[in-house]
């Protein structure tokens, strides 16, 4: 899985239209947010720092939920925009992932081990299991 750091809002207007998952590094405002469903119509999540999410309007929030967007809490650790634009969760990292959750792990306990953020490893869990229903 690769999410797009997007760390201004002029970097926005690069990002590729087949994006589905995106961290935004800046504060966005309602306008960015518009901006980037324009630029990358099939975004299925975006993630912001959870100082960043306090700030969201809720009207931004129902617009995104309305859209089938999911919106998530949490950092991208360690990582290094000047190396690579993306931050990426490796095929064996997320079989790991989905493993610990079927056997009943705890989400938080799961998380600090894969270094990524609770919810993100609630979305990648509940991405397998809407596969797997399909």
């Amino acid at each position: 899985m690769k999410i797009r750091i997007i760390s201004s809002r002029e970097e926005i207007n690069s990002i590729r239209p087949n994006e589905k998952a995106v961290h935004l590094a800046f504060r966005a405002s309602n306008a960015d947010f518009l901006n980037l469903l324009q630029k990358a119509p099939r975004l299925q999540m975006i993630q912001v720092p959870p100082s960043y999410m306090r700030t969201l309007s809720k009207s931004i929030e129902a617009f995104l939920d309305i859209q089938g967007v999911k919106l998530l809490k949490g950092d991208v650790w360690g990582h290094r925009k000047d190396i690579d634009e993306y931050f990426t969760i490796e095929d064996a990292i997320i079989r790991e992932i989905r493993s610990l959750a079927d056997s009943g792990a705890a989400i938080d306990n799961v998380a600090q081990k894969a270094r990524i953020s609770p919810q993100l490893v609630k979305y990648i869990c509940e991405e397998a299991t809407q596969a797997a229903t399909l």
